[in-house]
């Protein structure tokens, strides 16, 4: 066998929704993708006077616990209820879906399975203050115990019905900043039972370790197959797949391994996921392929420098 399969070495040449394209197609699907399962998206997200509907709260901090604090550490990953409340997420809805049609065109004439949109915070006022955001950011550094946070980069990611899997993996492969202190929010614009495709988790934090051995794959699915038995096999490694309220939004760690479920029903998946990550942290010194693009999110930096750019905001600081 080739090690060219195996060697990420080389940068990203393409763009973001390239990548996302590549990346999806590295996930085994067992299952049929033609099932089709009816959503009905509630009143609240489908009423036309979002627009007018006030942003109060968007930035307050949340009551976030130590068991909280705790329960993170442990599994790598927490969901936590009523972050934003169903008015909010109506109107970061109303504007994911425009930016969506504005870049990729209405719903039915849409030709890829999943799409993504990234740097929306600097042109969309509105989702620059669920991006730019205290509430998130002061979560995602008290979960890490640091003193400040910047931004990575937003992602708005609609898994379109009949996509498949997001393969298993964790974020160390893709983020190339040289700290184990990073954080993604994951910010669902509706509701997600599991035939929609929440994400999946592999607990403890430490379930990495079990399949860090294994040489990923950049031409088919054995890599995402591979984890997918040894976790299945392992007794310490506990796989959870759960639904999402509205409202609800769940914070994962960097070393946590997750994926996400084929997206089985007739409605669009929309998801706005923000990454943060502890001021004064590198870029790594040799970015990969697996890294996408980078310097997109991250300019005029060189592998080794501190990041402080103004694309990279910080978001969080502790008085």
């Amino acid at each position: 066998m080739s090690d060219d399969k195996f060697d990420v070495s080389e940068p990203w040449r393409n763009s973001n929704q390239d990548w996302w394209d590549w990346y999806v197609a590295l996930a085994c699907n067992d299952e049929s993708l033609d099932k089709r399962y009816p959503y009905q998206l509630p009143d609240v997200l489908t009423n036309q006077t979002a627009e007018t509907r006030t942003m109060e709260g968007v930035h307050a901090a949340y009551p976030l616990t130590e068991k909280d604090v705790q329960k993170f550490r442990v599994n790598g990953f927490i969901k936590l209820k009523n972050v934003f409340s169903e008015v909010l997420i109506a109107l970061l809805r109303l504007h994911i879906q425009r930016e969506l049609t504005v870049h990729f065109g209405e719903l039915k004439k849409r030709n890829q399975k999943f799409l993504s949109l990234d740097l929306i915070w600097e042109k969309n006022k509105v989702i620059k203050e669920f991006v730019v955001n205290k509430r998130l950011a002061g979560i995602a550094a008290k979960l890490l115990n640091v003193n400040a946070v910047r931004l990575y980069h937003d992602n708005i990611l609609s898994k379109e019905p009949g996509c498949g899997r997001t393969p298993w993996h964790y974020d160390t492969h893709h983020f190339p900043i040289a700290t184990s202190n990073v954080v993604t929010a994951w910010i669902p614009a509706q509701a997600i039972p599991i035939e929609m495709g929440p994400l999946v988790f592999a607990k403890p934090i430490t379930a990495y370790k079990f399949v860090e051995h294994l040489r990923f794959s950049k031409k088919d699915t054995t890599y995402d197959r591979d984890v997918k038995k040894i976790f299945r096999e392992k007794e310490e490694v506990e796989i959870v797949s759960k639904p999402y309220e509205l409202g609800e939004v769940s914070f994962h760690h960097n070393l946590s391994f997750h994926s996400a479920s084929p997206n089985l029903t007739d409605e669009s998946r929309l998801v706005l996921a923000n990454t943060y990550f502890e001021d004064g942290a590198r870029v790594v010194e040799q970015p990969t392929m697996v890294s996408g693009d980078w310097q997109n999110f991250i300019p005029d930096t060189s592998p080794g420098q501190v990041i402080c750019t103004e694309r990279n905001p910080v978001c969080w600081e502790k008085c």
